[in-house]
C-alpha cells in the first residue's frame, strides 16, 4: 500500500523514483544520527540532507506540481499518479524534517556545546554579549536591511527562493484597528553566523535572530505584534525551448530570471508561528497545507555546512584522509611520457586529481600541442582547467570547449566561463540542441616525431578539482590509438552536423549506450541458459530505466548472478521470487559521495569492464550525451574489478535494499567480515604510494677510493 492507501498491484515491478530518492536521504540522515561520529561531521551530513531536499523540491516536486496543474494524471512505472506521488512525498518529507531537527536538538548541538561551539538564543546572551549584538545591528545590519510593506490587496513582494525572510505583523492604525503586514529579507551579503564574545570556545547567534530582536527599530512608533522567520522554495523545473529559433545563451539567461519568479512549492516557517502568520503566508504564496513545513529550529540547515567546514575545531571533526600521489604518474615527469608507457587509471579522491589537471595544463604550455577539445559540465569557481584552456587559446592553440549551459544550478557560472573562453579565442559550443552533454572527456592532439598523437581523458566525474576531493570517481587516461580516434569522432559529432557513427571502442548516448547494455545483459542471460557461469556487477548512482530493469529481471530469471551497488535512486525490486531472486542491491553512504559508474560483465570468463558518465535512467540514456568506455588494459581492468568487488563486500557503511523499497543496514557476520570499503580504498592508495616511494632509486655519486676512506 502507498501512503495514500492505493495498492501497487497494477505495477508491481518497479519502485517509485521519488520515494526511492527520499529513502536515500534517510540513509544520509542516519550518518547525522550516528553518535560515534564527531559532531561537526554529523552536522555536515544533516546539512547535506537539507541541501538535497532543497534541490529535490525545486526540481522533482516542481515538475510534479507542473504536471498536476496541467491535469496530467498518467501513472509512473510504479503506478502512482503525480497527485499520489506528491501526497506520499509530503508524508515522508515531513518525517525527514522531524528527524533532522530531533537530531540537531538532541544529538548534534549538545555534542557541539561540550566541544565549545555554542549557538545562543538572544535571551541567553549576557549583558556584554547583548551590547555586542546590538552594536552589530546598528553598525552593519540596520544600514542594509529594507522593510517592505505588504498590502493583502496587491501582489505579494518578490522574494528570492531559498532565502530567509521575516514576516512582521504590526498593529494597525489606532483609528481603524486591525493589523498591518511587512517583510524583511535577511541580507544575503551578511554572515549568517555572528560571533559573540565568550570566555572560551566559539559562541554565535544567527543573523535572523538579531534582526528579529531589534526589528522594532525598522518600524518606528508602530507596535510589532509578531516576527516570524520563513523561507520559500520556488519551482526550478524550467527549461529552454530549443525548438524555437533564438540565442541559447539569451534563453538560458531568461530561465534564470524565470526561476526567481516561479511558483512556491514549499513554505518553511518557524514552528512557533501563530495561526494568523501561517494563514497569511499560505494565502499570499498560494501554498497548500501539505506543503507547509513548521520547523522546530533554525531554517536552512544547508547553510550549516559552512559552520561544519570552519577552520579549527579539529577535535570535533573526522581525521582527514589525504589524496595520495599516483605511483605511475610522478610529478617530475611529463604526463605525455607517462601515457606513452601505458594507460593510467586513477581512483579519486583516494588518489590525486593532479594528473588530470596536468594533462590540460601541460598541453596549454607545450609548443607541440596542436589542439585541446574538452566537455565542461560543472567546474569550480576559479577553475584551473578553464584557466589552462584560456591560456592555450591565447597562445594560438586550437581550443574547442563544449560548455553545457543547461547544467542545472550551474548555468550562471557556465555562462560566465563561456564568455571568458570565447574572449580568449577558444571555439565555444553551447551544448547540443535538444540534449544535455554530460560526457566527461578531454582530448589533446599533439605533434610528435612519429606523427600526430592523441591523449585522452575519460572520467565519471566533472573537471572540478574541489569536488574531486569529495566525490568518489574514476579517471582513465590513455594514448591508445583507437581511443583517440573515437574521441575525435565523438567531438566531430558534437561540434558539426554529423550523425553519430560507429565507434571502435566507446559507446555514446543517446543512440549507443542503451542498445549496447541490452546486448551485453542479454549475452549474459544466454550464457546462463546454456549452462555457463554468468554474472553482472555494476556500480551506479541511480537505476530507474524500466527497459534496463526488465532486462535485468529476465537475466535473473535465466540464472545470472547480478550484484548492484546503487547509491541513490533504485526502482528495481530485488529478491522477488520468480522475478529477481538472483539480484542483490546495496547502497553505500560514507564520508565521500559515491559517484563512479562502473560495470562488469563476466563474459564467459573473459570479463569486460566499463566506466561511464551515465546512470541507468531514461534521461541519461535518451536525453543526454553520455559515454561508456571499455577499460581493456589488464592492470587497469583488475583495479576496476577490485573496486567493484570491495564496494559490494562492504559490511559497515552499506545498506541492503529490500523488495518493498526499504533499506536495512548490513552487518558483519561469520561469512562476511567487517569491511568499510572507503577506508579500504584509502589504505590501499597509501600502501601503493608508499611502495612506489620505496622503489625510487637513491643516486649516490661515485667517488675515488681514497676519498671514500677519508670520508
Amino acid at each position: 500500500m502507498t501512503k495514500t492507501g492505493k495498492t501497487r498491484a497494477e505495477a508491481p515491478l518497479f519502485l517509485n523514483r521519488e520515494l526511492s530518492w527520499i529513502e536515500f536521504n534517510f540513509r544520509v540522515m542516519a550518518q547525522a544520527e550516528d553518535a560515534t561520529l564527531p559532531p561537526l561531521e554529523r552536522l555536515k551530513f544533516a546539512a547535506i540532507t537539507a541541501s538535497n531536499a532543497d534541490e529535490f523540491f525545486m526540481v522533482r516536486v516542481g515538475g510534479l506540481k507542473l504536471l498536476q496543474a496541467q491535469g496530467e494524471e498518467h501513472p509512473d512505472p510504479a503506478g502512482l499518479t503525480p497527485s499520489e506521488q506528491l501526497a506520499d512525498i509530503s508524508v515522508r518529507m515531513h518525517e525527514l524534517v522531524a528527524r533532522q531537527y530531533a537530531c540537531l536538538r538532541k544529538g548534534i548541538e549538545p555534542q557541539l556545546r561540550k566541544g565549545g561551539i555554542h549557538r545562543l538564543k538572544m535571551e541567553e546572551l549576557t549583558a556584554a554579549q547583548k551590547r555586542h549584538a546590538e552594536a552589530l545591528f546598528d553598525d552593519f545590519i540596520f544600514p542594509v536591511v529594507s522593510p517592505v510593506a505588504v498590502d493583502p490587496e496587491r501582489e505579494f513582494p518578490l522574494l528570492a527562493g531559498l532565502e530567509i525572510a521575516l514576516y512582521v505583523r504590526l498593529a494597525g492604525e489606532p483609528e481603524t484597528g486591525g493589523v498591518r503586514h511587512a517583510l524583511v529579507a535577511v541580507p544575503r551579503g551578511l554572515a549568517r553566523f555572528l560571533t559573540v564574545p565568550g570566555e572560551s570556545g566559539f559562541a554565535y547567534v544567527l543573523l535572523e535572530d538579531v534582526i528579529r530582536t531589534y526589528v522594532g527599530r525598522l518600524f518606528s512608533g508602530v507596535p510589532v505584534l509578531e516576527c516570524v522567520a520563513f523561507r520559500l522554495t520556488r519551482n526550478a523545473d524550467m527549461s529552454v525551448r530549443e525548438d524555437l529559433a533564438g540565442d541559447l545563451l539569451a534563453q538560458m539567461r531568461e530561465v534564470l530570471v524565470e526561476r526567481k519568479e516561479s511558483g512556491c512549492v514549499r513554505l518553511e516557517l518557524e514552528k512557533h508561528a501563530s495561526r494568523e502568520a501561517r494563514a497569511f503566508l499560505r494565502a499570499a504564496l498560494q501554498v497548500p497545507e501539505a506543503d507547509v513545513y513548521a520547523v522546530p529550529g533554525p531554517l536552512d540547515l544547508a547553510a550549516f555546512f559552512r559552520l561544519a567546514s570552519l577552520a579549527g575545531n579539529e577535535a570535533l571533526k573526522i581525521s582527514p584522509w589525504t589524496p595520495q600521489p599516483v605511483p605511475g604518474a610522478p610529478a617530475a615527469e611529463s604526463i605525455f611520457d607517462i601515457l606513452k608507457r601505458g594507460d593510467l587509471l586513477l581512483h579519486h579522491p583516494y588518489e590525486h586529481f593532479d594528473p588530470v589537471l596536468r594533462l590540460v595544463q601541460e598541453a596549454a604550455d607545450d609548443p607541440n600541442t596542436l589542439a585541446i577539445k574538452q566537455v565542461l559540465y560543472r567546474v569550480s569557481e576559479n577553475s584551473p582547467v578553464v584557466t589552462a584552456l584560456m591560456r592555450a587559446a591565447e597562445r594560438g592553440k586550437h581550443v574547442t570547449a563544449l560548455i553545457e549551459l543547461k547544467a542545472r544550478f550551474d548555468e550562471a557560472r557556465n555562462i560566465d566561463w563561456a564568455d571568458a573562453l570565447a574572449r580568449a579565442g577558444a571555439q565555444v559550443i553551447y551544448g547540443v540542441k535538444g540534449y544535455k552533454t554530460h560526457a566527461k572527456i578531454c582530448v589533446v592532439v599533439r605533434r610528435e616525431p612519429a606523427g600526430v598523437v592523441r591523449y585522452v581523458h575519460f572520467g565519471t566525474g566533472n573537471y572540478n578539482e574541489k569536488t574531486a576531493r569529495l566525490y568518489s570517481d574514476i579517471s582513465f587516461l590513455t594514448a591508445g590509438e583507437d581511443y583517440g580516434a573515437d574521441a575525435s569522432v565523438f567531438f566531430n559529432t558534437l561540434t558539426g552536423y554529423s550523425q553519430q557513427v560507429k565507434f571502435r571502442k566507446i559507446e555514446a548516448a543517446p543512440l549507443g549506450i542503451r542498445p549496447r547494455l541490452l546486448e551485453l545483459i542479454g549475452a549474459e542471460a544466454e550464457r546462463s541458459r546454456q549452462g555457463e557461469e554468468a554474472a553482472i556487477d555494476a556500480k551506479l548512482n541511480s537505476l530507474a530505466d524500466p527497459e534496463l530493469i526488465e532486462a535485468l529481471y529476465k537475466a535473473s530469471q535465466a540464472g545470472v548472478k547480478i550484484q548492484l551497488n546503487v547509491r541513490g535512486i533504485c526502482c528495481l525490486r530485488p529478491g522477488v521470487k520468480g522475478l529477481s531472486e538472483n539480484i542483490r542491491v546495496v547502497s553505500i553512504v560514507d564520508r565521500y559521495l559515491e559517484h563512479a559508474r562502473l560495470i562488469r560483465f563476466h563474459n564467459g570468463g573473459d570479463p569486460r569492464l566499463f566506466i561511464s558518465s551515465a546512470d541507468w535512467m531514461p534521461r541519461n540514456l535518451d536525453r543526454r550525451v553520455e559515454l561508456m568506455v571499455p577499460v581493456e588494459d589488464s592492470a587497469c581492468a583488475e583495479r576496476l574489478d577490485e573496486i567493484l568487488k570491495t564496494g559490494l563486500a562492504d559490511t559497515q557503511q552499506a545498506w541492503r535494499l529490500l523488495a518493498n523499497g526499504t533499506y536495512e543496514r548490513r552487518q558483519p557476520d561469520s561469512r562476511h567480515p567487517a569491511l568499510r570499503s572507503q577506508e579500504a580504498f584509502q589504505r590501499r592508495a597509501e600502501a601503493r604510494a608508499a611502495a612506489a616511494q620505496q622503489q625510487i632509486p637513491v643516486l649516490e655519486p661515485q667517488r675515488p677510493a681514497e676519498q671514500k676512506k677519508q670520508g
